[in-house]
């Protein structure tokens, strides 16, 4: 059993996502405010009082072991190596834009090459050298879709569970555009789905606990 010698909000953030709960979820398993759970997704650094450090080694330990499982393999993704990269080259990083208009969400139907099958994702794309994280989520968005967009707020970043891309995400909020299927060469279509709904499209385990959080709140 992996042991944290001391937590910090990544940590805190990765036990998270290995229990698979939003933020106001988490925050009741641990008695604590959603405020303090926020927090440490915006600052993966900060480090919990001794009380709170006390907390999380309590719902650690009282994890059902699949939880306990997947967060091994998180915490191993987290403290791998990342000095892999050869010089001057950029690691693969991803914009993912969770485009809100009233009672929906923006997402994307795609192509799996992999599976021959089909995944619903939100709107993203590769973020080039020097490029702005912000720039290329707007952009790609209204390539994919024909969605005009405008950044609301940074949700944070993280290696995404299933690809172990770096990703960063942003709450976008529509601006124009009807939603089209803009790139049929990667995509097969692009749809507004009820905030509440989105878990039937994305499996929830693999959605980045900030946007379930916002989902919650938006609904």
């Amino acid at each position: 059993m992996d042991v944290i010698e001391r937590w910090s909000g990544r940590y805190a953030c990765l036990l998270q996502s290995a229990l698979r709960l939003g933020n106001e979820q988490f925050a009741a398993q641990l008695g604590i405010s959603v405020r303090t759970v926020a927090a440490w997704h915006s600052d993966a650094s900060v480090v919990p009082r001794r009380e709170m450090q006390q907390l999380l080694d309590t719902a650690y330990e009282r994890a059902p072991a699949a939880a306990r499982q997947r967060f091994a393999l998180l915490l191993a993704k987290e403290r791998a190596p990342v000095d892999s990269t050869p010089p001057g080259a950029q690691a693969l990083r991803v914009a993912i834009a969770v485009v809100v208009r009233d009672s929906d969400v923006l997402l994307v139907c795609r192509r799996d090459d992999d599976t021959a099958g089909i995944t619903w994702q939100f709107p993203a794309g590769v973020i080039k050298p020097g490029g702005k994280a912000e720039t290329t989520t707007v952009r790609e968005t209204l390539d994919e879709t024909g969605v005009h967009c405008a950044v609301r707020q940074h949700l944070g970043n993280r290696l995404h569970p299933v690809t172990g891309v770096l990703c960063e995400y942003f709450l976008c909020e529509y601006l124009a555009g009807e939603a089209t299927n803009s790139d049929a060469a990667e995509n097969i279509d692009v749809m507004w789905v009820p905030r509440n709904a989105v878990p039937r499209f994305i499996p929830v385990d693999t959605i980045f606990p900030p946007i379930l959080a916002v989902l919650e709140e938006q609904t």
